[in-house]
């Protein structure tokens, strides 16, 4: 099913002008619902890490028009998670955090069409990342 490329990238324009508030109430969002999570981030840089997931944010929002692009740096990005001990049940309680975030910040606006468009965005986005983090291949080494 295609993304809703259009919807994805009106919806973001939205969040951008309080882009640094969105980011820490992500994390903010994550901590309360899923305090299991906060230990994955003890030695992490939180302001840091808040950048970087702007970044990525942005990444993704700018180039869902360029799949070969995005398709490589999500994989890339998901081989890069495995380092800092993510594992494949995480993904769902970011992509938790990341919707609550975003109905949040787009109140009114945050009806089914852009809802689904998230989510349907976030599941691709899993699944790239996943394929590029290859946890079959890293638990054969780990053998």
């Amino acid at each position: 099913m295609p993304l809703q490329v259009t919807l994805l990238e009106q919806s973001f324009e939205e969040i951008k002008p309080q882009a640094d508030a969105f980011v820490a109430s992500f994390y903010h969002n994550l901590f309360t619902a899923y305090p299991e999570a906060k230990p994955l981030f003890a030695k992490t840089n939180m302001k840091e890490q808040k950048k970087k997931l702007l970044s990525s944010l942005v990444l993704v929002v700018e180039n869902l028009r360029r799949s070969d692009v995005l398709s490589s740096s999500l994989r890339s990005l998901g081989a890069r998670h495995i380092k800092y001990g993510a594992l494949p049940e995480h993904y769902p309680l970011v992509g938790n955090a990341l919707l609550t975030t975003f109905e949040q910040y787009l109140g009114d606006k945050w009806i089914l069409e852009v809802k689904q468009a998230w989510v349907d965005a976030y599941d691709a986005i899993t699944e790239l990342m996943l394929d590029g983090a290859n946890y079959d291949q890293e638990k054969l080494q780990l053998k």
